[in-house]
Order: C-alpha cells, then sequence, then structure tokens
C-alpha cells in the first residue's frame, strides 16, 4: 500500500527540522561499547521539539535510549503532554526502530494518532503508525478503576 510520508498536518519543514533534531543528537551520544549512536526528536502537540541521544553505561542496564533521554527532556520542561511524533536515527546499516521499553515509554505520552519516523544518517526515513508499532498496548487507561 502507497501512503504519504508525511501527514497532512506536519509539514514537510516541520518533518526535516525534527530529522535535523535527531541528527544533531548523533555528536552528542555517548555510546563507547555499543559503538551504536542514537539520536531522537519528539514533536509534541503544541509544536515543541525535544531531544536526546543514548547514553551507555558499563553496567548495560543502566544505560539511557535516546527516547527515554528525550521524554525526560519534555516532561522536565512541559510536564506531560502528548507527541505527535518521533523521529529516531542512527548511524547504522538500517534504520533502529525503537526498543520495547522506548515503545512503552512512548506509549504513555502518544497522541491519538502518532507517527515514529526512523532512518539511518544518509537513508529515507520509514514510518509507522504508533499503534502499529506497539499494538494492544498496556498503558494508563488500563489501571482506571483499580482499586488502591
Amino acid at each position: 500500500m502507497n501512503r504519504p510520508l508525511i501527514l497532512p498536518d506536519i509539514s514537510e519543514a516541520t518533518l526535516a527540522q525534527l530529522r535535523k533534531a535527531a541528527e544533531e543528537m548523533l555528536k552528542h551520544a555517548y555510546a563507547p561499547y555499543s559503538h551504536f549512536p542514537v539520536g531522537a526528536a519528539l514533536l509534541t502537540e503544541s509544536g515543541h521539539i525535544f531531544q536526546g541521544c543514548n547514553i551507555e553505561n558499563a553496567a548495560y542496564p543502566s544505560g539511557l535510549c535516546a527516547e527515554a533521554v528525550a521524554i525526560g527532556q519534555m516532561v522536565a520542561t512541559l510536564g506531560s503532554t502528548p507527541v505527535r511524533a518521533a523521529f529516531i536515527v542512527c548511524k547504522g546499516h538500517s534504520p533502529a526502530w525503537p526498543c520495547g521499553t522506548c515503545r512503552q515509554r512512548l506509549n504513555e505520552f502518544a497522541a491519538s494518532l502518532m507517527w515514529v519516523y526512523t532512518s539511518t544518517l544518509t537513508g529515507s526515513p520509514q514510518r509507522m503508525a504508533f499503534g502499529e508499532l506497539l499494538p494492544n498496548s498496556f498503558g494508563a487507561a488500563d489501571l482506571q478503576g483499580i482499586a488502591r
């Protein structure tokens, strides 16, 4: 199925700005173990862009993915706000989609229709609706009505 790459409400200029913001983060990534730098940029419904890069740690589970850093920047600045789009860029040979943990992190802030874009530094972007990336997700709505 041939779908347009850009949603009607996200202009080509905004998408290019989002990609550039993710690419800028590659030079700040701290990836001495995997040598796999990743940059991410999130676009909020209010039009703000937040950036993040991966930060590795010798104790591997203690590292942070680029998406987690961008989410942290967003929440520290604006609080909880819906994310319209995420763009992830890597220097690898194929695009890096968010890991399972970051999919769940993004789910916490995903707008009702959120798109995830990913590409290599020199490649064309690929796009997927977040609902396809994390089908049957578990989120805040699943916890409603739980007695505390």
